[in-house]
């Protein structure tokens, strides 16, 4: 997805997964925030050194990344 040049990958920050603008804040720290009911105002509360296009950012690659593959959730139960 090329329009995404806010989420980078580097092995030596984070282990290589995929983080904002190359600072140690993960893109699933981010969806884990909302996941957890947290606002992005309350996100940007909390890390003040990202920008409201961050978190959006990281929404979208994390979306773009649940279309990649289908996983057949029933197959477990």
């Amino acid at each position: 997805m090329d329009q995404l040049t806010r989420i980078t990958r580097d092995p030596a920050v984070m282990g290589g997964k995929p983080c904002i603008r190359g600072l140690r804040v993960t893109v699933g720290t981010i969806v884990g925030q909302i996941a957890a009911g947290q606002s992005i105002d309350q996100i940007l509360t909390d890390y003040p050194y990202l920008q409201r296009e961050d978190v959006l950012e990281a929404l979208r690659y994390a979306a773009w990344r649940a279309e990649e593959r289908e996983v057949d959730l029933t197959a477990s139960r």
